[in-house]
Order: structure tokens, then C-alpha cells, then sequence
């Protein structure tokens, strides 16, 4: 195999870094989790990446070995084979493995919250099925900046014949997991079952786009259990890749013809994991992330809000909140973000992302009922919480959007552009001298859509035009694409934006 496999022997083991592993395959941290290629991600790699968290819980004291871990994942075809690696490397390390089912990534979480436990999620999110990733917890929430450099730092031992030259286990039983435990899927209903009144969704008609989210079976008991009827649209038994923050031309046409009858109150989706959600409105359209993040933080009652520097700046405008603080895009930063506003005192502390998974760091309490904190972006308490809110105020969703200042958000990407061409267009504006780098943007930039008054660089570069539109590049961090956000006064406007934006960054290819 590859250099990384460092040949130096231990006792009839051989030691391996997991810092060199990700250099060499690729399989790397994104912005939530380690993801790749499926055919970099080996019994091996995946061995590697589990027994390197769980080190680094041991090593941190995190951890105890005899410890429950558990695990889950999401319906792409490589999922099975990658659930049975971390089961090993779960046993290797003297702890115990649970395996929890298909279910979403935050009824994974919320469940290794309530027990005490570290979890593993198998996932590549919204990205294509040839790809997929793990998402680490720890027992109190996802993983932060801090636990990643602590995972690459790991050295890991592989006992000699466990794998084979192409990194494949050479006994087959290594990758069988223990049988399902359905608990963590019944804890997570019962978190929204036990929090909204009964008929919170009650004489509400539901199209619920299933697909291939591993979040449907859940939503479909979530929804009918508050009342609702649901009907059930769009089932997939291969994986598609919806994303909740670039939607495919496909799914918007898909929402307009079920809602072109008049029958449904709302549309309701989640991306593959089921942490970021999608929320469309009587008409079949989808409501942006970032706009239902804000309307969902209202309907909760937050007092503060934290989102990344993509979201759309009605969250200031419209003056709902006593604080907001915007981090750098990726639920770690977000969480981050909460943890400090919490640290202060303020409460009820909640954050979401542009992609519309929202987080929460407080209990939200409600009429004697509490939604426990879940740190970890969920995609069903959005899509609960404002079909409700539309429903106690006696209007449609539609309206419900409309109570915020009228700014529009519109984002896109360019797909296998390489993160290292990224790298080289963006050092042409990032030198360290705003007033130079400025300039620079201004002459790229200018001729199409006038001067360039502010750029901040949080996450990317955002320029904010003379004009009062918003230009946000940023490379992925999950996967080789070139993500462009746009905003404006007109959701129209927001669109054309992104499109002539999308042909500047086309021509940085040659």
C-alpha cells in the first residue's frame, strides 16, 4: 500500500499516523466530518479514522475503555461496509459497539447525549453516493475544532493481516455489527412528540419528499403523530444526492407540480442525513435555509442567534433578537458561537446554518414542556416548528416568510473544481491588505456589478456592493467545488446575481 502505511513494526503490528492518512487518501475533515471519495475510504481508512476519535477520547479522558459507542447511518450503498469497519475499531479498542439503525444524524446525537455516549454517524451528507464520510460525537454533542486536531494527531496500530494489500478486511466477520438497537429512533420521535401539543399540525394536509433521506420514517410518525396528514412523495431506493443549499433544478420542479392543486399546507424534506431541512411553502416553493433558520428562532422564542457569515442579513434587520453573532460557515464554528453566549448567561441560545439546520443550546421551554438542548444541526424542528407557527397564526407559510425584512438569498456551485485552483484564485485577493485586496476584487468584479464597498473575509470573501448586494465565494469544505452565495432586494435579482457571478468563476478554469 502507500507510503502512509509506515512499515515499522511494533510487536507484529505497524504504526500509522492519522495526519499522514488524510494527506495520502484525501479523506479528510470538511466542515462536519471526515469525508471522501468511497473508494479512498478502505476498511482501512475507516479502521483508522474510528480508532483514531476513539484515542483521542481515551487519551483525553473523554473515555473509558469497556465504554458504549454508538453507531448509524445513512442509506448510501458504501454505508454498510464502513459501519462494520468502525464496529471493529469499536471492539479493538476495548469498547462496546451499538448499533442504532439508518436514522437520522441528529436522532444519533440526541440519542448519545441522553445515554452518555460517543457516536459515530456514516454519511456523506448531500454529496454525491460515489462519496460518503463520518461524523463524529462526542457524549455531549458534535465534535469541535479542537477534538479534530486531536483525531489527526493519533497514532494508530494495526495488528499484521487484518487487511489485504488493497486495504480490505481480510476475514469477513470483522465488519459485522451487533444487531439494531430501535431505541435512539424512538427517543428522537418522542423528543417532538413530547414537546409540541398533540394537534399542533392538526387538519394540515403534508407532502413529505422521501427520497432517499434516512430522516423519512421519522418525519412521516413525527407529522402524523402532531396531527397532520401526510402524503408520501418521491421514495428512492438508490441515493440521491438533494441539497438543501443549492437545490437541484429537479426538486423545485417537483415541489411546484405536488402543491399545483391546492391540496398541501406545506412540503417537507431533509437532506440525506436529515440534518438540514427543507420546508416548502402551499405554492411547492422551498423556503431558504437561512430564512427559515430565522423564522424558526423567532417561533422558539430565542433570545440570541448564531449562524455563519453566509446567512442572509434579515437576521439583523429584523430586530427579533437581543444578540446575533456570525462565526465562519460549519456547524463546529456555530457551535462554538452558542457555547460563548451561553458562558455570558444569556439563554435561550439557538444557531443555524444557510443550509437551514439549526442548532439549539438551551432547553426551549413551553407551556411545562422541554425541548432538551441538541447542539448538532436538526432539520426536524424546523420544518415542526413553522408549519405549526403558520397554522396558530391562521395563515399560510407563505406569509409566514413574509414578516421578514425582503432581503433574498441565492446560492450555487461550480462541481469538480479543485480545491487547490480555489486556493490559487483566492490568494490574488487575499494578501493580507484589505484596501489592495479590495481593488483587486473591484477589478474582477466592477465591470459587472459596480464597486466593491466593504469585503469581509470570516469564511471566503464576501463583498458587499455600492449597490447594496452581497457576492460570498468560498470554496467547499466537503467536497472539490466552488460555492458562490448571492444576496438582494428581490429573490429574482439574488438569482441573476449568482448566475453571472457563477460565469466570472467558470472562466478561473482556463
Amino acid at each position: 500500500m502507500a507510503e502512509f502505511e509506515r512499515r515499522e513494526k511494533h510487536a507484529g503490528e505497524r504504526i500509522m499516523h492519522i495526519g499522514d492518512l488524510m494527506a495520502e487518501t484525501g479523506v479528510k475533515f470538511g466542515t462536519s466530518g471526515a469525508r471522501g471519495r468511497v473508494e479512498d475510504m478502505t476498511d482501512l481508512v475507516c479502521y483508522a479514522y474510528a480508532q483514531g476519535f476513539l484515542r483521542h477520547l481515551l487519551g483525553a479522558g473523554a473515555l473509558s475503555v469497556g465504554a458504549d459507542i454508538g453507531l448509524a447511518g445513512d442509506y448510501r450503498a458504501s454505508t454498510a461496509r464502513i459501519l462494520g469497519a468502525c464496529a471493529k475499531a469499536v471492539s479493538d479498542c476495548g469498547c462496546t459497539a451499538h448499533y442504532l439503525g439508518r436514522l437520522p444524524t441528529p436522532a444519533v446525537a440526541a440519542y448519545g447525549i441522553a445515554q452518555g455516549w460517543p457516536t459515530m454517524m456514516v454519511t456523506g451528507s448531500h454529496i454525491p453516493d460515489d462519496r460518503n464520510g463520518i461524523k463524529f460525537n462526542l457524549r455531549s454533542g458534535e465534535i469541535l475544532k479542537a477534538d479534530e486536531e486531536g483525531i489527526r494527531a493519533q497514532q494508530i496500530e494495526l495488528p499484521d493481516g487484518l487487511f489485504d494489500a488493497a486495504g480490505a478486511f481480510t476475514d469477513p466477520q470483522h465488519s459485522a455489527l451487533p444487531p439494531e438497537n430501535p431505541a435512539a429512533l424512538e427517543h428522537y420521535i418522542a423528543r417532538y412528540l413530547d414537546f409540541f401539543p398533540a394537534d399542533w399540525l392538526a387538519g394540515l394536509r403534508i407532502g413529505l419528499y422521501e427520497h432517499s433521506s434516512v430522516a423519512r420514517d421519522a418525519l412521516f410518525r413525527v407529522l402524523t403523530g402532531l396531527g397532520a396528514e401526510v402524503e408520501r412523495l418521491g421514495f428512492s431506493e438508490t441515493f440521491l444526492p438533494v441539497d438543501t443549499e443549492a437545490i437541484r433544478a429537479e426538486d423545485i420542479a417537483l415541489a411546484r407540480d405536488w402543491a399545483a392543486d391546492g391540496r398541501l399546507a406545506a412540503l417537507v424534506s431533509t437532506d440525506g442525513d436529515g440534518d438540514r431541512p427543507l420546508v416548502g411553502d402551499e405554492r411547492g416553493e422551498w423556503l431558504r435555509g437561512d430564512i427559515a433558520g430565522v423564522l424558526c428562532a423567532q417561533a422558539l422564542g430565542a433570545t440570541a442567534v448564531v449562524t455563519p457569515i453566509s446567512s442572509n442579513t434579515a437576521l439583523e434587520a429584523s430586530g427579533w433578537f437581543s444578540e446575533t453573532v456570525r462565526t465562519r460557515i460549519g456547524s463546529p464554528y456555530v457551535i462554538a458561537g452558542m457555547q460563548s453566549l451561553s458562558a455570558r448567561g444569556i439563554a435561550p441560545v439557538v444557531g443555524y446554518e444557510a443550509n437551514g439546520g439549526f442548532l439549539t443550546d438551551s432547553d426551549i421551554e413551553r407551556e411545562g414542556h422541554v425541548l432538551p438542548a441538541l447542539p448538532t444541526r436538526d432539520a426536524v424542528i424546523v420544518a415542526v416548528t413553522l408549519i405549526g407557527a403558520a397554522r396558530a397564526h391562521q395563515q399560510p407559510l407563505s406569509a409566514l416568510a413574509k414578516s421578514l425584512p425582503q432581503r433574498f438569498t441565492y446560492s450555487d456551485r461550480l462541481k469538480e473544481f479543485p480545491t487547490t485552483l480555489s486556493a490559487e484564485r483566492f490568494a490574488a485577493f487575499q494578501t493580507g491588505d484589505l484596501a489592495a485586496d479590495r481593488a483587486a476584487l473591484d477589478q474582477v468584479f466592477s465591470a459587472e456589478f459596480g464597486p466593491v464597498a466593504e469585503v469581509d473575509q470570516t469564511d471566503g470573501i464576501r463583498m458587499t456592493l455600492a449597490s447594496g448586494d452581497i457576492l460570498h465565494l468560498r470554496p467547499s469544505g466537503n467536497a472539490p467545488e466552488l460555492r458562490a452565495y448571492t444576496e438582494a432586494d428581490s429573490p429574482e435579482r439574488a438569482r441573476s446575481l449568482n448566475q453571472r457571478c457563477l460565469a466570472i468563476l467558470e472562466g478561473w478554469r482556463s
